[in-house]
């Protein structure tokens, strides 16, 4: 789906579609090669920036193993003054497969696109939800993104 003439917008709403049917490769896909990803409140020990289209990639491999995705209810996405940049606000709802507990975390993303690909992606999430779920997720995820 990138294309020069791809909205942000657009682009972002292809990209929950993805993760939604566990398409990490393609999802991936929708990236720039130096995109930049970040995680303003990641707590130590996790990473908080991850550069160029390699390191995402790794970042979310595993992804479908730890969040079984099923809906992105409450999106909003707002335009900026920069017409390649939106903000995002929306709810990720579904299950951790470990333990099979509800997941439902609240998101606010910063999301700048160049030439219909994904630049720079900045993800404020709250990590400590998933913490308190005592499962294990966020030391699988951290390990994995290290290969």
């Amino acid at each position: 789906m990138p294309a020069t003439t791809t909205s942000p917008a657009d682009l972002y709403r292809h990209s929950l579609r993805l993760l939604l049917d566990k398409d990490i490769a393609s999802w991936v896909g929708l990236w720039s090669e130096q995109g930049v990803m970040e995680f303003p409140f990641a707590p130590p020990g996790r990473p908080r920036r991850l550069e160029g289209r390699e390191a995402v990639a790794a970042y979310m491999r595993d992804y479908p193993d730890h969040i079984d995705l099923h809906d992105f209810p409450d999106l909003r996405i707002h335009e900026t003054t920069d017409p390649r940049t939106i903000v995002a606000e929306m709810r990720g709802v579904g299950r951790l497969v470990a333990t099979g507990s509800p997941f439902d975390m609240t998101y606010i993303a910063v999301v700048t696109v160049r030439d219909g690909q994904f630049t720079s992606y900045r993800d404020y999430w709250n990590p400590l939800g998933i913490q308190e779920t005592g499962d294990g997720f966020t030391t699988d995820l951290m390990e994995s993104s290290a290969r």
